[in-house]
């Protein structure tokens, strides 16, 4: 009888590797018959198995520990995929209070599918926030302006026409501002944010699915916190409908903007 395995990768809430984690698999019967440790990376391989029902248990200290019933089959590799561990308190919110945004520690990422086959990623440079936190956590808040100037795709021809009024128009709308309505647990450290989103001058309630990723004491005495958020944007509804290349009749830039937002906050004294 061939034997087979199983494979996986570890990784935090907001996608970074957990490289302590331990894997361990009991059989059908309940026999452990494998306790391996993650790599660097996060990736997880279990050798040396028998095809049959199994049970992997992934965990790691100060993390919830995650359990998935798997069949293997002789000779063939079971896939996992990505396997997520959150903090143990992600309960735990942070200090009611405001908390500023730190731009040097944050990004504000956008990503456009450039003819149908690959990813343009840009960052606005420019932006301030914050996030006060009431008690309970429902009546929080959140503001962010961001400067369309200061977009970067890493081509200054194309960061131009950008700003220009086939896209952002800066010399007429040189901010978008967000603001949050309402706030709502959807998981022990998720949230679902929908607010007024304005952008070219234009308002649409937008979503944003946020990570609470947990706080931390700096090295000058403050307390930070950090959030992962990402949103899905359709760029006819702010009035950007340069799409097309007349000289290959296609769609040069995809009608869907992925907004990717990471922010470590200061809690104000």
């Amino acid at each position: 009888m061939s034997e087979t395995a199983i494979t996986g990768q570890v990784l935090s809430p907001d996608g970074w590797p957990v490289p302590d984690a331990i894997a361990t698999v009991t059989d059908a019967a309940g026999r452990q018959v494998a306790r391996i440790s993650v790599d660097s990376d996060g990736a997880l391989i279990v050798p040396g198995l028998r095809p049959g029902g199994h049970i992997v248990i992934v965990s790691s200290a100060g993390r919830r520990p995650l359990a998935r019933t798997v069949m293997v089959h002789e000779g063939r590799t079971t896939e996992l995929g990505l396997l997520e561990l959150p903090s143990a308190d992600g309960l735990a919110m942070p200090q009611p209070g405001v908390w500023a945004f730190d731009p040097a520690h944050s990004a504000v990422q956008a990503t456009a599918l450039h003819l149908g086959i690959s990813k343009v990623k840009g960052w606005f440079r420019g932006f301030e926030g914050s996030v006060v936190v009431a008690d309970p956590p429902e009546n929080s808040s959140v503001e962010v302006t961001i400067d369309t100037a200061s977009i970067a795709t890493h081509n200054e021809q194309r960061d131009e026409h950008l700003r220009s009024a086939d896209f952002l128009d800066v010399e007429r709308f040189p901010t978008i501002t967000f603001k949050s309505d309402t706030i709502e647990r959807t998981g022990a450290d998720r949230w679902a944010m929908t607010g007024p989103f304005t952008m070219r001058d234009i308002t649409r309630t937008v979503r944003l699915d946020v990570v609470y990723l947990g706080t931390s004491q700096d090295p000058w005495g403050g307390v930070r916190a950090g959030f992962a958020a990402t949103a899905q944007l359709d760029r006819d509804d702010f009035a950007m409908i340069w799409n097309r290349s007349p000289a290959i009749g296609i769609a040069v830039f995809g009608r869907t903007l992925k907004i990717d937002i990471d922010i470590q906050a200061v809690l104000r004294q």
